[in-house]
C-alpha cells in the first residue's frame, strides 16, 4: 500500500459522522436543532378589555390559560401556560395557540400564531362588571352577615338560573351582557358565619339590574332591619326568665322563628309581629313593631 493510500486509510477511520459535523464549518443542516436543543421561545404579551374599542385592559379578576392549537388524539388541547396576572407575558415556540381569558362568567377566546419574534394579542370579552353593596341604614353590612345570589331570568322558567352563589359586597363580578336578577339575603350569625350557623332572616332584597358591555353596573341594596330581643318577664322591666320558648309570628300567623332561653336575640325585617312566649306550661303573647335600625327587647308580660 503507497503511502497515500496508507492516509487516506486512516482519515477515513477517524473522521466519524459526529466528528465530521463538529468539524464542519457548515454545522448542523439548516433547519435541524442540535440533539438535545430547545426550540426558541418568543415572549407573547396578553390583555383583555371588557368591550371593542375599549383603550384601557381589565386590571384585576383575570385568569388566563392558553393551549395548543393542534388537539391531541383524544380531541383535548394541551395547556401550555397559565396565569393569574391582568397582563402576562409567556414565552411560546413558534406554532399556533389558543389563548383564554376567564373574567368571573365572561370568557373569550383568541388565536395566536407565534412566528419568530414578539407577539401582543388582546381578547375582547363582551362583558360589564357587577358591583353590589347592601346596606343597614347608613351602614355596609359585613360579608358574614349576608348571602348575595345572582340569577339569570329564563323564559318560561319562573325560578331563574342561579349563577352566582355568595357573592361578596362591593367586590366588582365579570358577567356577560345580559338582566340579571338579584337576592340578598341578611343572616342572624348566632356566633357564625353564613357557612357556620348563622340562620336566613326574613330581610330580603332584590332587585334585576342590566349589565352592559365595558361598564361597571353599582347597586346599593337597602335592608331594613333589626335585632329585636325577646323577655318574659313578671312585670315591666322586670327580670327575664329562664327557661322559656319564643315564637315569633306575622300577624297573619305564619311562623318567622322560634327560639329558647332568658332574653333571646334576632334580626327582623321591618314590619310587625306577634311574640308567644311559653314557661311552665302557661302561655302568653304581645304584639310589636320593628323599625329598621331600632334595636330594642320586645317584653311579653306573664299575666
Amino acid at each position: 500500500m503507497t503511502l497515500i493510500r496508507l492516509i487516506a486509510a486512516v482519515g477515513a477511520l477517524w473522521l466519524t459522522p459526529a466528528l465530521a459535523q463538529t468539524l464542519s464549518p457548515l454545522g448542523p443542516a439548516r433547519g435541524q436543532l442540535p440533539t438535545g436543543a430547545e426550540p426558541q421561545k418568543n415572549s407573547v404579551s396578553l390583555s383583555a378589555v371588557l368591550a371593542p374599542g375599549d383603550a384601557q385592559p381589565v386590571r384585576g379578576g383575570l385568569k388566563w390559560r392558553s393551549f395548543e392549537e393542534q388537539a391531541q388524539p383524544d380531541g383535548t388541547h394541551k395547556l401550555v401556560a397559565q396565569s393569574d396576572q391582568p397582563t402576562p407575558q409567556i414565552d411560546l415556540p413558534d406554532g399556533g395557540y389558543i389563548a383564554h381569558a376567564a373574567f368571573g362568567l365572561a370568557g373569550a377566546s383568541r388565536r395566536i400564531n407565534v412566528a419568530g419574534r414578539p407577539a401582543s394579542e388582546r381578547v375582547v370579552l363582551n362583558a360589564g362588571a357587577l358591583k353590589i353593596t347592601p346596606m343597614l341604614g347608613d351602614t355596609p353590612i359585613p360579608a358574614a352577615k349576608l348571602a348575595i345570589s345572582i340569577f339569570v331570568p329564563e323564559r318560561g322558567n319562573s325560578e331563574a338560573k342561579l349563577v352566582v352563589d355568595k357573592a361578596k359586597p362591593g367586590v366588582p363580578i365579570g358577567l356577560p351582557e345580559g338582566v340579571y336578577h338579584i337576592e340578598s339575603t341578611l343572616y342572624d350569625l348566632g356566633g357564625g358565619g353564613v357557612s357556620n350557623s348563622a340562620t336566613p332572616t326574613n330581610s330580603v332584597v332584590t332587585t334585576d339590574l342590566r349589565v352592559q358591555a365595558g361598564k361597571t353596573t353599582a347597586a346599593t341594596l337597602k335592608h331594613r332591619a333589626a335585632t329585636m330581643t325577646l323577655k318574659l318577664v313578671n312585670a315591666p322591666g322586670g327580670e327575664a326568665l329562664a327557661n322559656t320558648n319564643f315564637t315569633v309570628l306575622t300577624p297573619g300567623g305564619d311562623v318567622i322563628r322560634e327560639l329558647i332561653g332568658a332574653f333571646p336575640a334576632l334580626v327582623l325585617s321591618e314590619g310587625e309581629y306577634v311574640a308567644i312566649a311559653r314557661h311552665d306550661g302557661k302561655t302568653y303573647q304581645t304584639a310589636f313593631k320593628v323599625e329598621s335600625t331600632l334595636d330594642r327587647d320586645v317584653e311579653v308580660v306573664a299575666k
